[in-house]
C-alpha cells in the first residue's frame, strides 16, 4: 500500500494553544480528512514588535523573530510583524524562510504545503515551496483576500505569482473566486470549490407557520453583521404597517449589549434574546419563518447553511457570504446590504411566500446540490484535491 500523503498546512485561522477561540473551519477540514491523509499544522499568530524597532525596519531588514512551540496538531508560533500592511511582503518572505528551516528539521518532508489564504499565508508558502521544490496549494478566503487585492495594488505581481504557482486552489465561495480571478486572471492549477463544513448539516423538514424572522451573530460583530441595516429595514416595514418580529440570538459583553439595544431602541418587534447553545439555535431556526443576515462582509457564513439545513429560507448579502452558490434557488434571497429597502423587500417576500419557499427548500434537501454542503462530500473533495496536487 502506498504511503499516505503528508500535507503541511500553514494557517492563521487554526485554534491553538496561543489562541483557542479561532474559527474551526480549517481544523474541521483537517479532521474530516485525517482518515486518508497525514497532516501537520503550522498555526501562525502575529504580534507587533516594539515600536522602537520601526525605524530600524525602514533602514535595514530586521530578522524575523519567531517564537514556536508544539501542540496537538503540529507547531504553533507567534511571529513579530507590524499590522496594517507594513512590510507585509518582507515579513511573509521571512516567515517563508523560517518554514524552510522548520520543514528541513521535520522527520519527513511533506508532499504538499497549503497556505490558507492567498494574500497572507500564500506568500510565505510559495517562498518555502520554491526553495524546497515541494508543490503547494491555497485556499481563497474572500473577506481577507479580496480586501488585500483592493487595498494593495502594489502586491498584484506578487499575488499573481502566488496564485499562478499553486497546484490546487480551494475557494470557499464563488464570489471570492471571481474577485480574485478578475484581478489576477485564471490560474492553471486545479480549482475545487469548497464550502465550509458544519456539524449541523443534517436536514430538518421545514415547519409551516413560522414565528417570524431570525438572525444569529455575536453582538461584538453587530456592525459587520449590519444590525443597523436590519433595524432600518424593520422601520420601513413599520411605516407601511407590515412589521414582522425579528429575534436576534447572540451573546456579548454588557457594553456590546448596550450598543445593540441603542440601535434597536424604538423597534419593539426586534428582540435581543442573548446567547443560546447550538441545539437551541437549531430549534429556533426550525421554528422561524426566515433567516436574515445582510452582513457587510462575510467570507462564507456557516450560519446560512446551518439555517438551510434547519429548514429555514435565508436572506443573504449579494456579493459576499454564500453568493454564487444558490443562484436560481427561490429559498435564498440576495439583498443589497447597504440598502435597507432591499433588505425590507426581502423580509416581506420571505414572509408572504413562506410556504412556497419552504416547499422548495424541502425539495432541495434531497438534491445532489445539497450534498455538496455536507461533510462527506466536502471531505471527499478536499482530500481529492490535496492528493491530486501532492502528485
Amino acid at each position: 500500500m502506498a504511503e499516505r500523503k503528508l500535507i503541511l498546512h500553514v494557517s492563521g485561522d487554526f485554534p491553538d494553544t496561543i489562541e483557542e477561540a479561532k474559527t474551526k473551519v480549517i481544523r474541521q477540514l483537517v479532521d474530516l480528512t485525517a482518515d486518508r491523509l497525514d497532516h501537520h499544522i503550522v498555526s501562525i499568530n502575529r504580534t507587533d514588535p516594539p515600536a522602537a524597532q520601526l525605524l530600524s525596519e525602514v533602514v535595514t531588514r530586521v530578522p524575523l523573530r519567531v517564537d514556536a512551540d508544539s501542540f496537538e496538531y503540529g507547531t504553533n508560533l507567534i511571529y513579530h510583524a507590524y499590522g496594517r500592511g507594513l512590510f507585509h511582503r518582507r515579513k511573509l518572505h521571512q516567515l517563508g524562510d523560517w518554514l524552510v528551516d522548520h520543514i528541513r528539521q521535520m522527520p519527513r518532508q511533506p508532499d504538499l504545503i497549503i497556505g490558507h489564504k492567498l494574500a497572507f499565508e500564500g506568500i510565505a508558502v510559495r517562498r518555502a515551496a520554491q526553495e524546497l521544490e515541494i508543490p503547494y496549494g491555497l485556499s481563497i478566503q474572500g473577506d481577507s483576500d479580496t480586501k488585500v487585492l483592493d487595498l494593495r495594488p502594489d502586491l498584484g505581481t506578487e499575488l499573481n505569482a502566488v496564485l499562478q504557482g499553486a497546484r490546487v486552489i480551494f475557494p470557499f465561495s464563488p464570489w471570492a473566486w471571481s474577485g480574485v480571478t478578475n484581478k489576477l486572471g485564471v490560474p492553471g492549477g486545479k480549482c475545487v470549490m469548497l464550502p465550509c463544513p458544519t456539524d449541523l448539516d443534517q436536514p430538518l423538514a421545514p415547519s409551516a407557520g413560522g414565528n417570524g424572522l431570525l438572525s444569529v451573530f455575536h453582538l461584538a460583530s453587530h456592525d459587520r453583521k449590519n444590525l443597523g441595516g436590519m433595524a432600518r429595514a424593520i422601520a420601513l416595514l413599520e411605516k407601511s404597517g407590515r412589521s414582522p418580529d425579528l429575534n436576534i440570538i447572540g451573546g456579548g459583553s454588557s457594553a456590546q449589549q448596550a450598543e445593540c439595544e441603542a440601535i434597536v431602541r424604538g423597534r419593539p418587534s426586534i428582540r435581543l434574546l442573548g446567547a443560546r447553545d447550538r441545539n437551541e439555535v437549531r430549534a429556533a431556526m426550525s421554528a422561524a419563518t426566515a433567516f436574515v443576515l445582510p452582513s457587510r462582509r462575510e467570507t462564507f457564513g456557516l450560519v446560512f447553511t446551518e439555517a438551510l439545513f434547519a429548514g429555514l429560507p435565508v436572506i443573504y448579502p449579494k456579493g459576499t457570504a454564500i453568493d454564487g452558490y444558490f443562484d436560481g434557488h427561490s429559498f435564498a434571497l440576495p439583498v443589497n446590504a447597504s440598502d435597507p429597502a432591499s433588505i425590507a423587500d426581502a423580509m416581506q417576500e420571505a414572509i408572504q411566500r413562506e410556504d412556497e419557499l419552504k416547499a422548495a427548500l424541502s425539495d432541495w434537501h434531497h438534491s445532489s446540490h445539497a450534498k455538496q454542503f455536507q461533510r462527506p462530500s466536502i471531505a471527499a473533495n478536499f482530500a481529492a484535491g490535496l492528493i491530486h496536487a501532492a502528485g
